[in-house]
């Protein structure tokens, strides 16, 4: 594999921290939300829900959170927020929207040295505005032969992307920590995957992957991409 691949990186979660800064806040907002009958997990099994729902209607980011924090309190109360209610819930929220990044252990040295050998692409989805800020933030799009960020990443997504570029499939590796939206619909386009999982992936990005499928490569930290490629 250390002849020419294409390499195509998700970004958050694989290249820098994301979902464990909406934990922070989740976990701020079921403290804050004192809910009288309910306990946290059964709060958190209503937020889920909410949040899956909005993410096939309002796509995914900050903005969907927020909104979905919002539905959550007024589906628990049976009523409306308040504006003292909403603004607390902003602020509950506000270190979301600094868009700061915090790159996983060696992923900047991992690029540079890859890139050297093969041709690298970035696929990442959610807001594109958002996505963009902290691409710039991390400093790292430089590395990247081209940036998609899309609203989804199904087996469409990546059917459209190697039929752009006419890559092999044989020769191309998505790599990221979401079985959902990295290996398993990369894997039905015909391609590779290298899957390397995050304490703090979503759990809305969880699913099952086939432990017998030998085209997918599992790594436990970025760095080890640069013995195999």
């Amino acid at each position: 594999m250390r002849k020419k691949q294409v390499l195509i990186f998700d970004a958050d979660d694989t290249l820098w921290e994301n979902n464990i800064r909406f934990e922070r806040v989740i976990n701020d907002f079921l403290d804050w939300l004192a809910h009288p009958t309910l306990d946290r997990v059964d709060i958190r099994a209503v937020l889920d829900d909410i949040e899956a729902a909005n993410a096939v209607t309002h796509g995914y980011g900050s903005s969907m959170f927020l909104h979905s924090l919002g539905e959550c309190f007024e589906r628990l109360y049976e009523r409306p927020t308040t504006f003292e209610e909403r603004r607390g819930i902003n602020d509950l929220a506000a270190a979301l929207v600094d868009h700061r990044v915090e790159l996983l252990p060696g992923v900047s040295e991992t690029l540079d040295n890859l890139g050297g050998r093969h041709k690298m692409l970035l696929l990442t989805k959610g807001d594109v505005d958002e996505q963009r800020r902290k691409l710039e933030a991390s400093d790292l799009g430089h590395f990247f032969e081209s940036i998609h960020i899309v609203p989804e990443k199904n087996v469409d997504t990546y059917r459209r992307l190697v039929d752009a570029y006419g890559f092999t499939p044989s020769r191309t590796w998505m790599i990221g920590n979401s079985p959902k939206s990295d290996v398993i619909p990369a894997r039905q386009a015909g391609m590779n995957a290298v899957f390397i999982p995050n304490d703090h992936t979503w759990s809305l990005e969880q699913s099952e992957l086939d432990p017998s499928d030998d085209r997918v490569l599992r790594l436990s930290r970025f760095p080890e991409l640069m013995r195999h490629f």
